[in-house]
């Protein structure tokens, strides 16, 4: 269920960080999802939202942006926090808090889910400190600058890389913002973009990527398979040695970017990659595309592309290149739509659209920049809500009716030893199911369309309030029917389906459900 955040809690919040300094303020009402659409592939998978629906607040230093996560009711209560200024070392430090999990020098974004972070005003930028997002989904970065991001030299900050995804991360949009660096390794920086361990359903739109020698990867190694289903388009890649990007496994569309001076190579498909690369301008470059740095092969299907002074390496045991006349060599069906617009005018909607501080333009599909009409935003102002009285919202009652999970099916993610996926459905308190670690995944599913519009998780005892936060997905579809924290009665829009899916995203210790009980009214 996710609970209310009351006015009272962010009145508290907004007196003691103003008076700690920390350079945040709260707005009460509803923030609004970022200016223009998500696109790509952080549609899929139920779509990326970010901190829609909840509330809005402005931050002026890294401690800010902490408190505000911190600050929260749950780990996946919706926020959208405002940027602006500089962000840095001296003014980012750890916050703790039961909705959060944070370290100096870095903003994390680890463990929580539902979050937006937008630059606003005369502009905000992360000066050498990089953003981290670990064990997260339902994030949106929108608007900002992140540069010069070391991971050797000082000071260092998330392993050198500006942005930064790892561990089980879904549903990312990153969009309007510029990456920079100064060099390259040997200067002590490293990706501009990277996404390792278990990373899907990301969207890189309408940014810079610049001066550095890595642009980013996709898979840290030639074992870590995991990541897929990502989108870069109308990007500017520009002074980038390599990896532009790097792809290891997974699935990539690549459409409508500008390619100028990638010094070393560039599309790196490799270890069963599959990319589809489609009207994109590659000028000034070297090997733009094809599989590099091993023998592990990797896919592409091209078309519409512009190559502009492109110079190609002969092929060797570890150099492929796709040049000088690439040509497709598997097929790639793309879930969403997209407009394309002719890569002849690429490099123009590009300089016009791509990075932050452009007042967010997009490209209409015919080679024109506009501005989308957006949702309206409150300003957040210096002055504290004046709390007033509170009424508790009560909880949910017991279900009514037949618990439509008794007779039913199960099964669910890796389970801990001793444990069992129909446990959750015996109607016996004693026994019950655990995932394999703080997280998982338990389904009850049915031979025929059934009618769910209340769930009830029931933890077994001993463990009750071990679960933090969760999502509970149509199984037939995989969309997200709602999200919230702590177990108990939660009610989800009346759905007929044949599988519903809780997911426990975030939990203290091992979560034990004894019972998860479905109910149609």
């Amino acid at each position: 269920m996710r609970r209310p955040v009351t006015r009272r809690l962010y009145a508290a919040l907004a007196t003691a960080a103003l008076a700690a300094g920390t350079g945040v303020v709260l707005s009460m009402p509803e923030a609004s999802a970022a200016t223009g659409g998500v696109t790509g592939y952080a549609t899929q998978n139920g779509g990326t939202t970010g901190g829609a629906g909840g509330q809005t607040v402005r931050a002026t230093t890294g401690t800010a942006i902490h408190a505000a996560l911190c600050g929260r009711a749950s780990s996946s209560t919706p926020i959208t926090i405002q940027v602006e200024g500089t962000i840095n070392h001296g003014n980012t430090e750890k916050v703790s808090g039961t909705s959060c999990n944070t370290a100096a020098g870095v903003i994390e974004l680890k463990q929580i889910s539902n979050v937006t972070i937008v630059g606003v005003g005369g502009g905000a930028v992360f000066d050498q400190l990089g953003i981290h997002m670990r064990d997260a989904r339902n994030i949106i970065i929108q608007n900002v600058t992140v540069r010069n991001v070391k991971k050797s030299g000082s000071p260092t900050s998330n392993g050198g890389d500006a942005i930064g995804m790892e561990s089980n991360v879904r549903n990312v949009w990153v969009d309007h913002v510029t990456l920079e660096a100064s060099g390259g390794e040997s200067e002590g920086f490293d990706g501009l973009f990277d996404m390792k361990d278990n990373t899907q359903y990301v969207t890189l739109s309408y940014s810079i990527l610049r001066n550095s020698g890595r642009g980013g990867l996709v898979g840290s190694s030639e074992s870590d398979l995991s990541n897929s289903f990502i989108t870069y388009h109308h990007n500017l890649y520009e002074n980038i040695d390599s990896r532009a990007p790097l792809l290891r496994g997974g699935t990539a569309h690549i459409y409508n970017n500008h390619y100028v001076r990638l010094n070393e190579s560039g599309i790196n498909s490799r270890a069963g990659a599959r990319a589809k690369v489609d009207n994109n301008y590659f000028k000034d470059s070297k090997d733009v595309l094809g599989t590099f740095y091993t023998d592990a092969a990797g896919y592409w299907q091209v078309s519409g592309n512009t190559f502009d002074n492109v110079t190609w390496s002969s092929p060797g045991s570890e150099n492929h290149p796709a040049g000088p006349d690439p040509q497709s060599n598997t097929t790639i069906s793309i879930p969403y739509a997209y407009s394309l617009d002719a890569a002849a005018c690429v490099p123009n909607i590009v300089s016009q659209t791509a990075g932050a501080d452009k007042g967010l333009q997009v490209s209409n599909g015919s080679c024109s920049p506009q501005t989308p009409s957006p949702t309206p935003t409150p300003t957040p102002t210096q002055t504290s809500p004046t709390p007033g009285p509170t009424t508790p919202t009560p909880g949910p009652t017991q279900p009514g009716g037949t618990n439509l999970s008794i007779g039913a099916g199960s099964d669910g993610s890796s389970k801990a030893d001793g444990t069992s996926y129909g446990n959750v459905r015996d109607g016996d308190m004693s026994t019950y199911w655990s995932p394999a670690g703080s997280t998982g995944s338990i389904s009850i599913k049915w031979g025929s369309p059934t009618t769910v519009s209340k769930i009830n998780i029931r933890e077994a005892s001993g463990s009750a309030g071990s679960i933090r936060s969760w999502r509970v997905l149509n199984g037939d579809t995989g969309a997200v029917l709602t999200s919230g924290s702590g177990a108990g009665v939660i009610t989800v829009p009346r759905t007929s389906l044949q599988k519903i899916t809780f997911e426990i995203t975030g939990a203290t210790g091992t979560p034990k459900v004894a019972e998860y009980e479905t109910y149609a009214g």
